[in-house]
């Protein structure tokens, strides 16, 4: 099976994981396994635990890496990382979030606005699919969706569009819905980036159910670290970066009482220590892959 998977921020990723031979790591969205390709280069008697909702990127983990003896590979989601390492505790977690370019770049998957496919969007291929978003929701919950995952301006129209061409007949393909975005915008507003993008992205979210689970997912993987241990985590638009902020702040902050009292009642001391404060790629890496361009990497270290 062709994966092909350009990893953003590649070499900022692995040296903020700071590897050390004999750690255990858990690449926690192992995609076309760059990633962890990378890690286990690094070890020598560490083990490394490869993570994928998406059964294909199981397949072909396990073509590139599955005969590695000190490799376990999970077809699970990430928020489930408790679960997976049990009572074991990590020396480096990596998340790289939202879709790879393999779903993008394969039609039939659905992901993507530029090619005609099916409306699917399943990273897990399984459950609900974008069809059932944009065919079975109502006008509401399309507004909704399309608004708060996709901070579309637009969204009223392009909810209101959606069920009057739904009416005639279902909206089954990719290009179908981005013509209804495109007629629902502002001719100016297309000129400015691709008029589906942000309703295509909102529609992913919510059929992947990427963001309410979120913050407890990046809670747990703090929580499986070892002191010492540190957790990278790649975000691609705002939603998911304001998310890994926060939370990496709140692992960071000592003493929550008001300024004004005399001293500490609260007794909180700092959990993690910021190493980067968020890297954005290159102009170098943004001329060679122009969906590096959103991407954000934050890490942070968990301390005694």
């Amino acid at each position: 099976m062709e994966f092909s998977h350009i990893s953003v921020l590649f070499n900022e990723t692995i040296d903020s994981l700071a590897i050390k031979p004999d750690g255990l790591y858990v690449d926690c969205t192992c995609g076309g396994a760059g990633h962890s390709r990378a890690i286990l280069e690094r070890l020598n008697v560490g083990r490394l635990i490869a993570i994928d909702r998406d059964p294909d990127a199981i397949e072909v983990i396990t073509e590139r890496v599955g005969k590695n003896s000190n490799v376990k590979i999970v077809n699970d989601n990430f928020s489930n990382i408790k679960k997976i390492l049990g009572e074991e505790k990590a020396d480096g977690i990596l998340a790289d979030l939202g879709v790879s370019s393999f779903q993008l770049d394969n039609p039939e998957r659905g992901f993507s606005f530029h090619k005609d496919a099916p409306l699917d969007m399943r990273m897990s291929k399984s459950g609900k699919s974008a069809f059932d978003v944009v065919n079975g929701y109502s006008e509401k919950e399309l507004f909704t969706v399309i608004s708060r995952y996709g901070e579309e301006r637009f969204a009223g129209n392009i909810a209101k569009n959606i069920v009057r061409s739904r009416e005639k007949k279902a909206v089954e393909t990719t290009l179908e819905l981005a013509e209804i975005v495109k007629n629902s915008v502002p001719a100016k507003y297309r000129r400015d980036s691709h008029p589906a993008r942000k309703t295509f992205q909102a529609i992913r979210i919510e059929v992947n159910d990427e963001l309410s689970t979120l913050s407890e997912a990046v809670s747990d993987m703090f929580d499986c670290l070892r002191p010492g241990g540190r957790l990278s985590i790649i975000t691609f638009h705002s939603l998911e970066d304001r998310t890994v902020k926060e939370k990496f702040r709140e692992f960071a902050s000592g003493c929550t009482c008001p300024k004004d009292f005399p001293v500490c009642v609260c007794g909180k001391t700092p959990r993690g220590r910021l190493i980067n404060r968020g890297i954005s790629a290159a102009q170098s890496e943004l001329d060679s892959n122009n969906r590096s361009r959103s991407a954000r990497l934050r890490t942070i270290e968990k301390i005694k």
